[in-house]
């Protein structure tokens, strides 16, 4: 699950089973200051790289904490639970997507890099008590508005006290009208503001209420 472009092979990256042909190849990439090499697929979204949008939160975004339960939402192939895993080896980081062939890939690579604290799991799979002290997300924006949304509210709310995400979203896909419709969603529940922009995409915060 991402937004951006889909690029060729991305067009189902959103779906269960992906139709396109599963061609996977190694890649090098740079998460977390680290030059590593991953398995990628058609079929999940930007398979063949680290996608900008991406690229942009994980500049913009503080490290994340060192302990405790942290999220990235549409995990993809996992640039997003990997840089996490990287930077805090202590903490369990959840790579949550409804596309099997994402998981698949995201656990290959956290077993490439060494990262036991690497979860994997289909959005139903997680425990309904689980809460998190940061969610990392380039949400699938494409799935539609009303789908986004439920979404959205159905793993915001599962932020800790004080506990921080942060969603990067292109500026002209609705990045300024997301911004929006969180805070009025949220409400009291949350304080959302723009944490950075570059690059043609925002970068969202959204600090749930109570003590950091």
């Amino acid at each position: 699950m991402r937004d951006g472009t889909a690029g060729a092979g991305e067009d189902h990256y959103f779906s269960q089973r992906p139709a396109v042909a599963d061609e996977r190849s190694l890649v090098e990439v740079r998460l977390a200051g680290r030059d590593v090499e991953v398995v990628t697929a058609a079929g999940v979204f930007s398979g063949d790289r680290v996608d900008l949008g991406t690229r942009v939160l994980l500049r913009e975004a503080p490290a994340p904490p060192a302990s405790g339960h942290l999220l990235d939402l549409g995990c993809g192939w996992g640039p997003l639970a990997l840089a996490m895993g990287l930077l805090a080896p202590a903490a369990t980081v959840w790579a949550v997507d409804v596309n099997e062939r994402a998981l698949d890939l995201a656990a290959q690579n956290a077993l490439r890099l060494g990262l036991a604290n690497l979860r994997v799991a289909r959005p139903d799979d997680v425990p309904a008590e689980r809460a998190f002290a940061t969610i990392w997300s380039n949400p699938p924006i494409r799935i539609g508005k009303e789908a986004l949304h439920a979404l959205l509210l159905r793993w915001l709310p599962r932020l800790t006290p004080g506990g921080r995400a942060h969603l990067v979203v292109q500026r002209h896909l609705g990045a300024d009208s997301l911004h929006a419709w969180l805070a009025e969603a949220l409400g009291d529940a949350a304080v959302v503001e723009r944490a950075g922009s570059a690059k043609g995409y925002r970068v969202l915060r959204v600090t749930a209420s109570g003590p950091s």
